[in-house]
């Protein structure tokens, strides 16, 4: 299908991020095969959406691989679901900023996220293409977003949560969106950390090496699984300029989606649902994490979640 430009908000969207260089894993691991039978980790993500109710795919890429993804991963599927692209290009910004001389790459998720606004206009999943978050991870969102209200004073959101143990890495650092939640299950805070290594101890996070943050492992993370409403794009627009008029001159600066979550909810102009889950995650951070990824799709199949050929069952 061609990039549409039609309204979509009747439809349940699912927004899967796929632009990211793998510069740690060492390739395009959005595009690397990790079941038996060729599929990758999104192909898991796309047939998980499917049965929970998503009817819409809209893959953020970037324009130098358009040609590859849709032929090796979107043919796949896309006689099952309407798939849609957007693309994140380092212009691509408000108005007003250009990009400094020097500066090579994109300017993180949430910018990744704004190169779909005009394919949004209703109520939308967001995930990685590289993270496996499992059935009930999908389920619980759609059920979010079917009944969330839009228009609002208080933007109402949703976050699948997961425990910091089960994301670590064993070849090398991850980052996390690291939360806090009320008595009610309501996001208070999410923290980003981008250096986070495992430890004998639980886990900490090393961007500061002098000063080290302690994590016990039991900490709750965001794995960018997020429900929105159109609600987000106006914000995140706004967001995204106020990033830039602070950080617009730097060469490697990011604006991350937990981090304009965080501060939506700390202005109070956003209500975050912390959705409990029954899924495992598990995702290719490095290249040695493959064997373990295939590992464990290949357990999953056996007790029978999965078929062995996906699409073709």
């Amino acid at each position: 299908m061609v990039d549409s430009q039609t309204d979509t908000s009747s439809s349940l969207t699912i927004l899967i991020l796929a632009a990211g260089m793998g510069s740690r894993y060492g390739g395009l691991k959005q595009m690397d095969p990790m079941g038996p039978s060729g599929e990758t980790v999104l192909d898991y993500s796309v047939f998980d959406a499917l049965r929970a109710g998503f009817n819409r795919v809209v893959f953020v890429i970037r324009r130098d691989f358009e040609q590859a993804f849709r032929e090796q991963i979107a043919s796949r599927f896309e006689d099952r679901v309407q798939v849609d692209f957007a693309f994140q290009d380092l212009h691509d910004l408000p108005e007003e900023f250009r990009v400094p001389e020097g500066r090579e790459k994109p300017w993180g998720t949430a910018h990744a996220v704004r190169a779909a606004r005009e394919q949004i206009s209703g109520p939308f999943a967001m995930i990685n293409a590289d993270d496996f978050y499992g059935r009930d991870s999908y389920a619980k969102l759609a059920s979010f977003l079917r009944s969330a209200p839009a228009g609002g004073p208080v933007a109402q959101f949703a976050m699948v949560g997961f425990r910091l143990a089960n994301t670590l890495s064993e070849h090398g650092s991850v980052a996390r969106g690291v939360c806090r939640q009320d008595g009610s299950g309501k996001l208070l805070s999410v923290t980003e950390m981008t250096k986070i290594f495992r430890t004998s101890e639980g886990a900490e996070n090393r961007e500061d090496e002098a000063n080290p943050v302690k994590l016990s492992g039991e900490d709750l993370v965001s794995m960018n699984m997020w429900g929105f409403t159109a609600d987000l794009m106006p914000l995140l627009e706004e967001k995204m300029t106020e990033f830039l008029r602070a950080h617009g001159h730097e060469l490697k600066s990011e604006s991350y989606i937990p981090s304009v979550v965080d501060e939506l909810v700390c202005e109070g102009r956003a209500s975050v649902s912390v959705l409990p889950t029954a899924s495992d995650w598990f995702g290719v951070t490095y290249r040695e994490d493959k064997p373990r990824v295939a590992k464990a799709i290949e357990s999953l199949i056996a007790e029978g979640s999965y078929p062995a050929d996906l699409w073709n069952s």
